[in-house]
């Protein structure tokens, strides 16, 4: 009876191991170290094999067959970390304005010159320094004409131009003439910023303080008026009235030196 153990083929050392290729493939073939031994393997037809490729073998009894190329493994690369996020968070609402700056001042306005207009004519009597006193009235019912005090600011409150008058002040003298009891002069506000040839242009009026003789005082005038020194649609005080009395004489420029000097308060908004 035959022995079957004469035809048996063995399995041992069959299976799939891994190589480095020593050569290229060429004729279908190549060198291939297999646990540190150089073995000679037969490669699948199409497959590509270059020297230092890692091969997956499958052995078959002692021939090894190159069945795959091991890729290499892929290069990691660490991950670029996003930009930082700056945006503030929306909150829904809409951020508030930027709170406005807010100027104050005060403007010192002496006025440029001082004068009185009586009968068509600036009147000099002797004093051509631009710093006359300032009448109203008529002198006791005299021939002579009714007269107009003046002062006149050139253009130093214009240089507030823009800006908001929250104040305005006067400072007047009553000097001696017509009766010592308490009077007060009629203000008026002037268009012309210095003397004109002709008579001012009167314009709007206020009462002014009550004065006696030699008493001086610093009188607070209508807010409007300062802005309109400002803005530069007027540019002088007076004091006239249409009737004769009553008759004042108010110091100018040459009598006091504070005499009709304007203070303008100011708030500038940007």
């Amino acid at each position: 009876m035959a022995d079957f153990a004469d035809s048996r083929v063995s399995t041992a050392g069959m299976g799939a191991v891994r190589g480095t290729a020593q050569t290229a493939a060429a004729s279908g073939a190549c060198l291939v170290k297999v646990g540190g031994i150089v073995v000679t393997a037969r490669v699948a037809t199409g497959l590509t094999v270059a020297i230092g490729n890692i091969l997956l073998l499958a052995r078959l009894g002692s021939t090894y067959y190159v069945t795959n190329v091991i890729p290499a493994a892929p290069t990691s690369t660490p991950a670029t970390p996003p930009p930082a996020d700056t945006t503030p968070p929306d909150t829904g609402d809409a951020p508030p304005a930027p709170k406005p700056v807010v100027t104050t001042g005060t403007l010192t306005c002496v006025p440029t010159s001082t004068a009185c207009y009586r009968d068509g004519s600036w009147r000099s009597d002797g004093d051509p320094t631009n710093s006359f006193d300032l009448y109203q009235g008529r002198y006791g019912g005299s021939s002579y004409g009714r007269n107009t005090g003046a002062a006149f600011y050139g253009s130093k409150p214009h240089t507030l131009n823009g800006a908001t008058c929250t104040k305005a002040t006067v400072k007047i003298k009553r000097l001696s003439a017509g009766d010592f009891s308490a009077r007060s002069a009629t203000l008026r506000l002037i268009s012309q910023t210095s003397r004109p040839g002709g008579a001012p242009s009167l314009n709007e009026s206020t009462s002014g303080p009550s004065l006696t003789i030699g008493s001086s005082t610093t009188f607070t005038l209508p807010t409007s008026w300062g802005q309109a020194l400002i803005d530069g649609t007027r540019g002088g005080i007076g004091i006239s009235v249409s009737s004769d009395d009553p008759y004042i004489h108010l110091a100018g420029r040459g009598s006091w030196s504070a005499a009709f000097t304007v203070s303008l308060s100011w708030r500038r908004t940007s």
